[in-house]
């Protein structure tokens, strides 16, 4: 379990506000690598589905996926308008699963798993709200809305205390905007200053957890029914467990009353659980396609460094080969393994010399 806030040391607690613009740069790389974090999950999860038994689920675990890559980008956007430098081709980026959250509560733990009951909980866990008026955290943050609550006071405390335009001075030439990256996941804003900042923050949160004051909507309109509004991720994942839709006027505290969610727990591929290369021979058909696969995924990785770092337009090739990876995961997931379960993906980092 993790600590109550009185039982932290003194040192630690006044260590995580972020006070100066070196933190604030820190804590917007961790907030890169968090988003970056539930990427591998979900994509386990969605590509172990199949479509024709679970239309449904794989539209969820789907707009979740592409949500995570728009906050990504808004993460970026973030950390470039305040004159940092996104890291993402690094060994940090992809630590050996099961991991902990960066910088998170450790008890927090993201596994490479196919979609069923445990992957449900684990997503449940990830994306859950914030519990009213809960204190703002910048390290072993116990939700995400905690988190990024103590980035928006560090905005605010540096733009009162150095001003506005000593505290956004990077290249506005850096930001992603609409134009380099074509998306039906929520608002990708290019910020400049406060008002945008904080506009990008209130993106990532609301889609996560739902609008302020407890709220299951998340402010924009279903991607996949147009005539729907769209609840949060934690509602999402809610809807699929309880088997039924939110309806306007349901709360967080009432739960779905709407239409059912069939979900077929057997239409799902049996990928084994947080897979390694080491678990099979070098050479053999398995962890050669592993190999691939993430020869494959760094160099997305090495992509998206590149499009934060002054080449916006490389995003547009980041994006295609994020869906080119779909092919192989699911070549993966066909490779019979051990004990009825099949291969799937490692997310092992693949160091540049070595590809």
């Amino acid at each position: 379990m993790r600590n109550a806030p009185s039982q932290k040391p003194a040192a630690a607690a006044s260590s995580a506000r972020i006070d100066t613009l070196d933190s604030l740069r820190e804590h917007l790389q961790w907030a890169i690598e968090l988003e970056h974090a539930t990427l591998p999950p979900y994509l386990c999860a969605l590509y172990s589905l199949d479509p024709e038994r679970n239309p449904e689920a794989v539209e969820v675990v789907g707009s979740v996926f592409a949500e995570e890559m728009l906050h990504l980008v808004l993460a970026a956007n973030l950390l470039n308008a305040v004159g940092g430098r996104p890291r993402l081709d690094t060994p940090e980026m992809l630590p050996p699963h099961p991991r902990p959250l960066p910088h998170g509560d450790r008890s927090l733990v993201l596994s490479l798993l196919p979609f069923g009951a445990e992957a449900l909980e684990m997503f449940l866990r990830l994306e859950r709200p914030a519990p009213p008026g809960a204190a703002a955290e910048g390290d072993d943050y116990e939700t995400i809305g905690q988190f990024y609550t103590a980035i928006e006071q560090g905005l605010r405390h540096l733009c009162d205390r150095l001003g506005e335009r000593a505290v956004f001075g990077g290249d506005p030439a850096r930001q992603v905007s609409a134009g380099h990256f074509r998306h039906t996941a929520g608002r990708l804003v290019a910020v400049d200053g406060l008002d945008s900042a904080l506009a990008a923050l209130q993106e990532i949160v609301e889609q996560g957890e739902g609008t302020s004051r407890g709220e299951v909507w998340d402010g924009d309109q279903d991607v996949f029914h147009p005539e729907r509004d769209e609840v949060g991720h934690y509602y999402r994942f809610q809807e699929l467990k309880i088997g039924r839709r939110y309806l306007r006027g349901d709360t967080s505290r009432s739960g779905p009353t709407g239409e059912t969610i069939s979900v077929d727990w057997a239409g799902v591929r049996p990928m084994r659980h947080n897979p390694r290369l080491a678990d099979h021979a070098p050479g053999s058909a398995i962890r050669t396609a592993q190999e691939e696969f993430d020869h494959t995924y760094c160099d997305l990785l090495h992509l998206l460094h590149h499009a934060f770092n002054g080449s916006p337009k490389l995003l547009v090739d980041a994006t295609h080969a994020m869906y080119a990876l779909k092919a192989q995961v699911q070549a993966l997931m066909q490779m019979p393994d051990e004990d009825g379960a099949t291969a799937g993906p490692t997310f092992e980092y693949v160091p540049p010399e070595s590809r």
